[in-house]
């Protein structure tokens, strides 16, 4: 870091002219000299502002804008039409994909060993910490928001994953180990400890805590203020400050394209699983058998891979699901 704050001049061909504001304009830096249309040269366009600090060793593709008082280490990849604006960092072994954009403040990558890898179309919000030791690969078009943290792996042979098209809204954090999957929601203040995996189209409320090791299925909602220490089945809404489980994501359900008989053939199996009515007629496994030897569910696709997800969580190394009420 000291040796690139002592790197003050340009390294790329700068437009002399003065500049009437520190915004990211973009500016044709005559990298062609051959000539072109109005539409083409804009593309090409590049622009690093005389304050940026940019390392000679880094690789910026054509079209990128790096706005004032940005750094860009010696190792960084700047994919065509990235976008630094004012104050934004990035650091270490980090390869940014096509137009990505770093908000205010947001700092990507460290000088730790390791590498971080995000995708296309990617947004860092103000102030989001992407990036820490070891690994980290971020997918494409995902909307990352402002004070946002997304940690690297813990050791060498992992790697922390997030998908693709994810909005992580502010104040988020992902720790090490993390594999996110594609098309989340995570609201304000939503924190996943170490090695947890959600799957896709999860959505989570404001102010939730998911425990160490926890998996997050598919299409399940988690309520705001949640503490979640065990798994989450696919489909399935839980809440409270020990998160239970209080039935089927069934808006969230209907929002994604299930037909009304696949809803009906899970609220079946959900009642069948969870709901006896006498608690004490038949134990979990022969629920769950039950309803696998069901007729009328068997078939059902959705519900073979609800129950294929609850099974899941009782593996060895797995922490079960939440907990949940007989309802007499």
């Amino acid at each position: 870091m000291c040796s690139l704050m002592k790197l003050r001049k340009p390294f790329f061909f700068f437009c002399t002219n003065s500049l009437t504001s520190l915004s990211l304009r973009r500016l044709s830096s005559t990298l062609s000299a051959q000539p072109s249309s109005s539409s083409s040269q804009q593309t090409s366009s590049t622009f690093i502002h005389p304050s940026a600090i940019v390392h000679p060793n880094a690789l910026i593709s054509q079209g990128v804008s790096i706005g004032p008082f940005c750094t860009v280490g010696s190792s960084a990849k700047l994919g065509q039409g990235c976008q630094l604006h004012p104050g934004s960092h990035i650091f270490g072994n980090t390869e940014l994909g096509e137009h990505c954009i770093l908000m205010t403040g947001s700092v990507v990558g460290d000088d730790l060993p390791g590498r971080t890898v995000v995708g296309c179309n990617n947004i860092i919000g103000h102030h989001a910490v992407p990036g820490d030791a070891c690994f980290l690969d971020i997918g494409d078009n995902n909307d990352i928001r402002e004070h946002s943290s997304i940690h690297r792996s813990s050791k060498s042979s992992d790697r922390t994953v997030i998908g693709d098209n994810n909005l992580i809204m502010g104040s988020c954090h992902i720790a090490h180990d993390c594999k996110v999957g594609n098309n989340n929601i995570f609201a304000n203040n939503t924190l996943l400890a170490g090695h947890v995996m959600v799957e896709d189209y999860a959505h989570t409320a404001g102010a939730i805590v998911v425990h160490q090791f926890c998996h997050i299925g598919s299409f399940s909602f988690i309520g705001g203020g949640s503490v979640v220490s065990q798994d989450v089945p696919k489909y399935m809404m839980v809440t409270g400050e020990r998160a239970e489980l209080r039935g089927l994501n069934l808006e969230g359900l209907r929002r994604r394209g299930f037909t009304a008989a696949e809803i009906n053939s899970l609220r079946m199996a959900y009642r069948k699983i969870f709901m006896p009515v006498d608690a004490n007629s038949a134990s979990f496994e022969e629920r769950l058998a039950e309803v696998e030897q069901n007729e009328e569910l068997v078939h059902i696709p959705a519900v073979c891979s609800m129950v294929q997800s609850i099974r899941n969580s009782f593996s060895e190394d797995r922490r079960g699901i939440c907990k949940f009420r007989h309802w007499i």
